[in-house]
């Protein structure tokens, strides 16, 4: 019988500019299947907006337009090999809300990204990868640490980061 990862696979890494957090999320984009869930996390202005587009474009083509869902919280992309929805759910105080945005439907048949997942314990599927941002040394840098958990594993080796 093959043997089960439980543990994540993490790696951290130093983004000198935006254009360093965009190649992460293209690499990123190329393996992702539907199904799959990619949360993001920091601080205000750490680039988690910039990943998420990055990612969508690189699914999609670089003319696909990306607006930030922060007011309507959720933005649906049909893209070749599979939807794409990016949530933002900096807004949200109630874990229960987000099935209003049809997040059910998301996890089940398209790739989600989740900006500010905070408060979705037992909403969030045990197979993800975790995309947390923070500041680095100078005001363009950034560090960024990548945690995959059961299938988010494979997703970063296809990915080529771990």
């Amino acid at each position: 019988m093959p043997e089960v990862q439980t543990s994540p696979a993490s790696i951290e890494m130093d983004l000198p500019d935006e254009a360093a957090t965009a190649a992460v999320a293209r690499s990123l984009a190329g393996p992702a299947r539907p199904g799959d869930v990619f949360t993001l996390t920091g601080a205000l202005g750490t680039g988690k907006t910039v990943f998420a587009r990055a990612f969508i474009r690189a699914r999609g083509g670089a003319s696909e337009e990306v607006p930030s869902p922060t007011f309507t919280l959720v933005q649906v992309y049909e893209l070749p090999g599979g939807t794409v929805y990016h949530f933002d759910l900096f807004r949200i105080a109630d874990a229960a809300e987000v099935y209003e945005l049809g997040m059910e439907e998301a996890f089940a048949g398209g790739i989600s990204l989740i900006e500010w997942p905070h408060g979705l314990d037992g909403v969030l599927p045990a197979d993800r990868v975790d995309v947390a941002l923070c500041f680095a040394r100078t005001p363009e840098a950034r560090r960024v640490r990548l945690t995959g958990y059961g299938a988010g594993r494979k997703r970063l080796r296809e990915a080529g980061l771990v």
